[in-house]
């Protein structure tokens, strides 16, 4: 049934169209909330579809965007594009007994096109992590403790490697977000906490043995 003048469908922006708003729009770039359908839905595979001063430009807007928020790791989706893109960065972890139980070394940048991750063995360890879309929560999340990534970086130079600790934790959940997962959806639902006051308290610890016991969720 026609409803009138003007009332023709709009057709959706391309990809291309949408890179382009955001590279014009603020910086660092809006970050998406959980409920935003982008966040839901699989990306595209990425395949060069943007010329090498956009991607360029993309890539490093992407980077101050995760700079800012601050995260350690952010997917193209989190900022409304649906590229198979995250870019990831982790100074790493300043207490010693959190580098250690969580193995958390310093993870340099660097750029992830159309990875995939394939566990290396069974073996799982579970701590607290948030997502720059899921603002003010945190929750234990299981994750393989090694884990072998594919895909490509930047130049298009093709990736096969197999990354552990923290490292392989990051890679899973930008992963899963080009695969429109959000962390929640692998959470132990009953460890969730609120990013400050008891609940950071909680989270902080290198492993959630208090957050286990006081919240009552079987300890990692």
């Amino acid at each position: 049934m026609s409803g009138g003048p003007g009332s023709e469908d709009v057709p959706a922006p391309t990809v291309a169209e949408l890179v382009e708003r955001v590279l014009d729009g603020p910086d660092p770039a809006r970050i998406v909330q959980a409920g935003h359908p982008v966040l839901r839905t699989p990306a595209q595979r990425y395949d060069g579809g943007l010329d090498d001063e956009t991607f360029g430009e993309l890539l490093a807007l992407m980077r101050r965007t995760m700079h800012a928020a601050p995260g350690v790791g952010l997917a193209a989706p989190q900022i409304g594009i649906p590229l198979a893109i995250a870019v990831v960065e982790d100074p790493g972890a300043l207490d010693p007994d959190v580098l250690r139980v969580r193995e958390r070394p310093p993870l340099a940048y660097r750029v992830l096109v159309n990875p995939r991750y394939a566990p290396v063995d069974d073996e799982r360890v579970s701590f607290y992590e948030g997502c720059l879309s899921v603002r003010g929560w945190q929750a234990v999340v299981p994750r393989y403790r090694r884990v072998r990534l594919t895909g490509q970086d930047e130049t298009g130079r093709e990736l096969d490697e197999v990354v552990s600790g923290w490292p392989a934790r990051i890679v899973q959940h930008e992963t899963d977000h080009l695969d429109g997962t959000l962390y929640v959806d692998r959470a132990v639902t009953r460890s969730l906490v609120t990013d400050t006051g008891l609940g950071a308290a909680l989270a902080s610890e290198p492993a959630p043995t208090t957050a286990a016991r006081v919240l009552g969720f079987p300890p990692a």
